[in-house]
């Protein structure tokens, strides 16, 4: 059960309805997660802001998926692993083996799996990393650009792995455990 009250986009009122709409003309759908997040509007528009503003950046949705896994995986987030799980195999087309590998922050391919790696030291170290994985992004390929996306990302996704930790919001996607709680 939820912690927080999930907000109705039926009966919900100005910047949170706005928002709600929003959500809804773009997604098809209203997760839980923007409805338990519409309590605070000003939460709800700076998650949809970053969000959208990384969706426009330089790494593809197959890659930003997969980060979104490392990262709910590590933080042991079962909505956000749930999420991101279904996302990339039906929208980005991940296949089943990379998502999987993704939750460990691995790839066959080695441009994401040095991307993978680098998010992943940058959770585990709070932001300090050997140069040696910040090198070997360089090595596999990746850009300044993807590099600062990737702290972006990892930013996004703490946010809303939090939250969603925190408020036990109600999971509306097939569920995927975290292993750590399986």
């Amino acid at each position: 059960m939820t912690g927080f009250t999930p907000v109705d986009p039926a009966t919900a009122t100005g910047t949170a309805a706005e928002l709600l709409a929003d959500v809804q003309k773009a997604l098809g759908v209203t997760p839980n997660m923007t409805k338990v997040m519409a309590n605070s509007p000003a939460l709800l528009q700076g998650y949809l802001a970053l969000s959208g503003a990384l969706a426009g950046g330089v790494l593809p949705a197959p890659v930003r998926e997969r980060l979104a896994l490392a990262t709910a995986e590590y933080n042991g987030c079962g909505y956000c692993l749930s999420a991101h799980t279904y996302i990339g195999a039906h929208i980005a087309k991940v296949d089943a083996d990379e998502l999987e590998a993704a939750r460990d922050a691995k790839s066959s391919d080695p441009r994401t799996g040095a991307l993978l790696a680098l998010s992943d030291a940058v959770a585990r170290g709070r932001g300090r990393v050997e140069e040696g994985v910040l090198q070997a992004a360089r090595d596999a390929g990746a850009t300044d650009a993807e590099i600062g996306e990737v702290v972006g990302h990892l930013a996004l996704n703490v946010l809303t792995n939090y939250f969603n930790i925190l408020a036990r919001v109600d999971n509306d996607w097939p569920v995927v455990t975290p292993r750590g709680t399986a």
